[in-house]
């Protein structure tokens, strides 16, 4: 099950996946400013928020289980966002969806192409919180820091703290997500070229989309375009959402 929040009624369906350790509720600011021109669904991806667990979450069984939710949601065509793993969903989908049903493309500050491990300290990190018994944000976060030094990401990573009776816990499958790490690292599986209309955005400084990878992406999708967000990092859309947001609109109704 694929849960998802509904902004709008208007306009064309415009589709939004997070990236790894997020939830729907990370673009709630982004869908309420996109509603003027399009009914925006922001969903919590397979092991993440309300969604349903999924055990070895390949590209294949995510991309798979958005298809199925678009489908029983009646969505024949809609435009597609994705960012960093869900940017890597987005890909996979495009690949798997029947012809035109995906009509354009947004992948935000990521490349279809295998990277390094680079959330092994944060999983350790989540996982102590999982063993613990959480009174207080304030309480995760001390945790969290013995593992991850940026306030910024761990604030993000605690935005998963939700309410219990027995105190907070996090809205993650997180030995679910552990145990598929390798497989979230590696490039979608994609065979043949996509020729959706693409707009890739990076973050200035961030190292998710740099020159080395650009024959990786040109190569599978031929019909792609290319902008940068100056003075951003891999969150681009959460530091300077009006830059993204102005892009989004700009591309999709082109």
């Amino acid at each position: 099950m694929i849960h998802a929040k509904q902004y709008g009624e208007a306009g064309p369906a415009l589709v939004i996946i997070h990236g790894l350790f997020g939830n729907a509720d990370n673009w709630h600011s982004i869908a309420q400013s996109l509603t003027e021109h399009f009914t925006v669904y922001c969903l919590d991806l397979p092991n993440h928020g309300h969604s349903s667990p999924l055990e070895d979450a390949s590209y294949p069984k995510m991309a798979t289980a958005i298809l199925d939710w678009a489908n029983s949601t009646k969505l024949t065509s809609f435009c597609l966002l994705g960012h960093s793993m869900g940017g890597k969903v987005a890909m996979q989908m495009a690949a798997m969806a029947q012809p035109n049903q995906i009509t354009k493309l947004i992948i935000a500050d990521i490349s279809p192409v295998d990277y390094q491990p680079g959330h092994t300290e944060i999983i350790k990190g989540l996982k102590a919180i999982n063993q613990a018994d959480i009174q207080s944000r304030k309480q995760a976060d001390t945790i969290l820091a013995q593992f991850e030094p940026s306030l910024p990401i761990r604030q993000f990573l605690l935005k998963n703290l939700t309410k219990k009776e027995e105190g907070l816990r996090l809205m993650i499958s997180l030995d679910n997500i552990a145990n598929s790490y390798p497989t979230i690292l590696k490039k979608p599986e994609i065979v043949a070229a996509i020729d959706t209309p693409t707009l890739f955005i990076k973050g200035e400084k961030s190292n998710y989309i740099i020159a080395d990878y650009q024959s990786a992406i040109m190569t599978l999708f031929p019909n792609a375009e290319f902008k940068m967000i100056p003075a951003t990092g891999h969150w681009l859309h959460a530091e300077k959402p009006a830059a993204f947001t102005g892009l989004v609109k700009r591309f999709l109704s082109k």
